[in-house]
């Protein structure tokens, strides 16, 4: 297995992907809408249109793409935005890859931790639990079973629900860093199940290299923190002053609207699946792994 096709390659997480599959001798090629100084297969999602040559030179297919979830205020339009964009691209590459001559042998897709509700109190969720009933859990559980579909066509399927993404450069903690001081979110006691950005690009690889791995994993780290946690232990690891004082969460939903759930909840997920597999966490723990990114 050496040809690596990624959707959604120019994005955090795919660009660390990318990087640490290089690092490794394998060849990594983008879907893209337009050329890229990566190598780069053509396709547009919304048109139903990609290049065959991309699925028949692929050994395998890490599938990211997705409109972002937090990017913009959840109106009707924005909602569907979200849905289609990855029950769209998924049956895209299906298609692509049920009418290839030389089918990659390895399908393996991002998912996220929403599947299991906006909040799921302190229960320790498992990847046997069921999903929740809120906008984004519903949007989890129709992309993966659009994604289970590619067992159809014999490809060994790993789904990896991603939780909060720790970079300091991007995603939500880039967010929480960005006002001039810290504070939690509503009361702050809502569990966070992150995972650094490091750790996630190991899973993928991992979940690429271990041949008998296959079906759901929690992409998180070992010990999720509450909001309030996390957010005090950036702020001392960025040197940024924290204060202990929440923004209100009526404020939060003054600005966000119904997107304010998925901050003001939060869920409490196990990793253990992934650890019995046989991955080893480098940041199992929340401070050091905030002193590593801002280091």
């Amino acid at each position: 297995m050496k040809n690596i096709l990624i959707s959604g390659g120019s994005g955090l997480i795919g660009q660390k992907i990318t990087q640490l599959l290089e690092l490794k001798g394998y060849s990594v090629a983008w879907l893209s809408r337009s050329k890229q100084q990566q190598k780069s297969f053509l396709w547009d999602v919304e048109k139903q249109t990609i290049d065959a040559e991309a699925v028949e030179w692929a050994d395998a297919i890490i599938h990211l793409a997705g409109a972002g979830v937090a990017e913009k205020r959840w109106t009707e339009e924005r909602k569907k935005i979200i849905l289609n964009s990855r029950i769209d691209s998924t049956r895209l590459l299906y298609t692509a890859v049920e009418n290839a001559a030389e089918k990659p042998n390895t399908f393996i897709s991002a998912s996220a931790v929403g599947f299991y509700g906006f909040d799921t109190g302190t229960t320790l969720m498992d990847e046997t639990h069921e999903s929740g009933s809120d906008f984004l859990a519903q949007v989890v559980v129709s992309w993966e079973n659009e994604v289970k579909k590619m067992e159809e066509l014999h490809l060994r399927t790993v789904m990896l629900r991603i939780g909060i993404v720790l970079d300091a450069n991007g995603g939500a903690l880039g967010e929480m860093m960005k006002p001039p001081i810290a504070a939690p979110l509503g009361k702050g006691d809502q569990w966070m199940s992150w995972i650094s950005i490091e750790d996630l690009a190991r899973m993928f690889v991992f979940a690429l290299e271990k041949t008998t791995l296959q079906g759901v994993f929690n992409a998180v780290a070992p010990n999720p923190a509450t909001n309030q946690q996390l957010t005090q232990a950036a702020a001392k690891a960025k040197g940024k002053p924290y204060v202990g004082i929440g923004v209100p969460g009526f404020v939060l939903k003054l600005v966000l609207g119904e997107m304010a759930a998925m901050v003001l909840g939060g869920n409490r997920v196990s990793s253990q699946k992934i650890q019995k597999a046989g991955f080893d966490f480098e940041c199992p723990d929340l401070t050091p792994a905030l002193k590593h990114i801002y280091s």
